[in-house]
């Protein structure tokens, strides 16, 4: 269907006698808003309204409910060190009094078209005071720094301490060794390939309604379409059953789409006051300066060793830049819970802060927090060998987490299920030909290049909303439709094949073709849970809701098979015979079809639904090996080889989790070599606005991929799923900076900061 073309985005979808909206976004990155003058541009013909905050505040539109952190286990709930409660300041939809990023919308503006719309809000006049700005987390936590919530006194959101560093200093004081890393691992932008876009509409209740809200319809793709419903009707004031969200194709996300934008809640409320539909498209100018964004994360890391190369002990001061607005620090929670990645190290302790800065709120980019602790644990490994005379190897092997060790709860009481953590290494340094590494080396060394290896191990966590439900449908054949299981799933795809993916679990466990399996998502009519996909969790969670509800109908279904086989219950079992799924009388060949069983039920269906709650999360890990050369004459970088390895449990599609694997190190090694959203350090103004001057990986920055995966049967779940769509981001940043520092470490260079350019490889060979 997308190959063809059929896909429907949300820029696609058009109603009749929809207008158009432009969002007036602020030129500044703080400042108060002292007045707003609309009158210049109402006066263009065809405009028919310019919304503001004040309207907003009039009409009684609500803060936006984010929800910062994840409450649910196995994720840990960090909570300020003083108990106090974390800051979480109201963000409206439209800004009433002072905007504090570039890029934040103070107007909305309605019109016939859309140029006429961008053409009023060039009119419209505002008095600003400009206001110190500051970009950068950690010049935020100066004494001296620009308050970005005046009246609160800081810019710090959340300071949380887990683990106990007290326990902490005798074991540094005493250790033989002790590697230290001071870095910053730079902020993203999402860059979808489809730019979001929402289209409302809004009807009038019926003269003998007891509901005045009336009914407001809202096209937007994303993360899923429970959660924004909830958080649109709480943004509107109306009741959850007023607002419906309808999602269908939707062109990327990786997190920067999962929680409801201020479009979702101003265009229903716009469709509502002008009594037509309102229909917005931002631009990829917007995207870059509105949109959430991800990463942004300074850390300093201690890890302490002993004489043999022992790792006793690491502590971490993680400072997270979650923009102007509280609207995650999941990566923060997530980096910190797993800052030990797959080693055992006794004691750990970790200090977590979320800082405001007049920069876009940042969420949950793929993988959340886990490529940055696997960064930090992975630099810190190879330092330790580098600077104490350790293989690095070697030192992994000795410090890995054992299958006999496990269940393992490490230091920071985060328990992983299960996995062969040494296994999967030596399976990538195969891969890798590891051994051969010098031959190769000493051929580039005879070219004037120079060439390094990177290892490193990753370990994830897949947790987020526990909440999923499917309804499934075995509908007999009709006049206008054949046989068919219809699927409804609270999850929503963004590109991972869940059309396929889930389909071949019920084929597999019902019996029936994939082509008569219809996967239905993305409209809260009828999909009324789901925590859309995000953080690893939609094959994980499908297929255990997936396979009770296919067992529901297949035992609701026996005893009507029975009488229809005139046989006695018991006597009778449901089976694949030579692929589809029948119910046969034991001992005989009498035997009829699940469709045929369908059409003899009530309705000429049969249904089940299973609505669960799961807290267990689980634990992929796997290993990459890089290989990169690099021209010392301009500090060029080529990749030369890549192998990575997956241990994601029980792979449902293979091809889908290869591809996974591929556009995941796409990502990471886009953050490593090339991407980084840059603002003034002053003004906080964005420098980093358009694909001129952000830069995007592309298919010459890569090699071939070999990659493979392992299935270690997750012990979490009763399929074995752990999940596979982050593991290639996850150690890409690590894998990468090793393999070119260690390219450089005959030059006396130690580390390097990401984006690694070639400038800044130039720039460390001058030195």
């Amino acid at each position: 269907m997308l190959l063809t073309g059929q896909g429907c985005y949300s820029d696609d979808v058009n109603l009749p006698g929809q207008v158009y909206a432009v969002m007036l976004r602020s030129p500044h990155a703080h400042a108060r808003i002292l007045a707003i003058d609309v009158t210049p541009a109402l006066a263009l013909p065809g405009v028919l309204a310019v919304l503001t905050g004040a309207d907003a505040l009039a009409d009684g539109l609500q803060p936006m409910p984010h929800r910062p952190a994840l409450p649910s286990p196995p994720d840990i709930l960090l909570q300020p060190s003083d108990g106090s409660r974390p800051f979480t300041p109201p963000h409206y939809p439209l800004a009433r009094d002072c905007v504090r990023f570039v890029g934040e919308a103070v107007a909305m503006v309605l019109a016939e078209t859309r140029q006429l719309a961008r053409d009023a809000a060039e009119l419209v006049q505002i008095d600003w005071q400009a206001l110190p700005a500051v970009a950068d987390a950690r010049a935020a936590l100066l004494p001296d720094a620009p308050q970005v919530w005046q009246g609160h006194g800081t810019n710090v959101a959340l300071d949380a301490q887990i683990g106990q560093p007290a326990a902490l200093e005798p074991v540094f004081a005493s250790a033989a060794h002790v590697a230290r890393l001071n870095t910053w691992i730079p902020r993203l932008a999402g860059v979808p390939m489809e730019p979001r876009a929402v289209v409302a509409q809004w009807q009038a209740p019926a003269a003998d309604s007891d509901d005045p809200a009336g009914q407001y319809t809202i096209y937007a793709g994303g993360g899923g379409v429970v959660r924004p419903k909830r958080e649109i009707a709480t943004v509107l004031g109306v009741p959850e059953h007023s607002v419906r969200v309808i999602a269908r194709q939707v062109g990327g996300n990786f997190g920067t789409r999962n929680a409801a934008y201020p479009e979702f809640s101003l265009l229903p409320w716009a469709a509502r006051r002008i009594g037509r539909p309102v229909k917005w498209t931002g631009d990829r100018s917007e995207a870059f300066i509105a949109d959430h964004q991800g990463r942004d994360l300074a850390v300093q890391a201690e890890l302490a060793l002993d004489g043999e190369g022992n790792f006793l002990a690491l502590r971490c001061d993680s400072i997270s830049n979650i923009g102007a607005h509280a609207v995650s620090w999941v990566p923060l929670t997530k980096g910190a819970s797993l800052m030990t990645g797959v080693y055992s190290i006794p004691l750990v302790a970790v200090r977590a802060r979320a800082v405001f800065t007049n920069t876009p709120p940042t969420v949950p980019y793929r993988s959340a927090g886990r490529p940055e602790a696997m960064f930090v644990i992975e630099r810190l490994v190879d330092i330790a060998a580098r600077q104490f005379g350790f293989d690095a190897v070697q030192l992994r092997r000795r410090n890995l987490v054992t299958p006999q060790q496990q269940p393992y709860a490490n230091g920071l009481g985060i328990a992983y299920d299960n996995g062969d953590y040494a296994a999967t290494m030596d399976a990538v340094l195969g891969m890798a030909d590891w051994q051969g590494y010098a031959v190769r080396k000493a051929a580039s060394v005879a070219r004037g290049r120079l060439r390094g290896i990177g290892l490193a191990n990753y370990i994830e966590i897949t947790s987020g909303n526990p909440r999923e439900r499917t309804d499934i449908r075995v509908r007999a054949a009709a006049v206008d439709r054949p046989a068919g299981v219809e699927v409804v799933i609270g999850t929503l795809s963004s590109g991972q094949g869940h059309d396929t993916s889930f389909a071949q679990l019920v084929v597999q466990w019902l019996g029936v073709p994939i082509d008569a399996v219809q996967i239905i998502t993305g409209d809260t009519a009828v999909v009324h849970e789901g925590g859309g996909s995000h953080s690893g969790r939609s094959m994980r969670l499908a297929s255990n809701i997936i396979g009770k509800a296919t067992q529901q109908i297949v035992q609701q279904a026996l005893p009507l098979a029975a009488q229809l086989l005139e046989a006695n219950a018991a006597d009778v079992e449901f089976c694949l015979m030579q692929g589809w799924g029948r119910y046969r009388v034991q001992g005989s060949d009498r035997s009829i079809g699940l469709f045929d069983v369908a059409c003899a039920a009530p309705q000429g269906s049969l249904s089940a639904t299973c609505d669960e709650t799961v807290q267990v999360g689980s634990y992929p890990d796997g290993a990459q090996v890089v290989e990169v050369e690099i021209d010392p004459e301009t500090g060029a970088t080529e990749i030369q080889r890549y192998a990575a390895i997956d241990d994601v449990g029980r792979a449902i599609n293979p091809l889908i989790l290869h591809g996974q694997t591929h556009g995941g190190i796409a990502q990471g090694i886009g953050q490593a070599m090339l991407e980084q959203c840059v603002y003034d350090a002053h003004s906080a103004q964005a420098l980093s606005g358009s694909f001129m001057d952000y830069a995007m990986p592309r298919a010459d920055h890569f090699p071939r991929f070999d990659t493979a995966l392992s299935e270690v049967p997750a012990s979490s779940n009763v399929h074995g799923v752990r999940s596979g769509g982050e593991g290639g981001t996850t150690p890409a940043l690590a894998v990468f900076v090793n393999a070119v520092v260690d390219a450089l470490a005959d030059h006396g260079v130690t580390h390097l900061e990401m984006p690694v350019t070639p400038q800044r490889i130039w720039q460390a060979l001058q030195k």
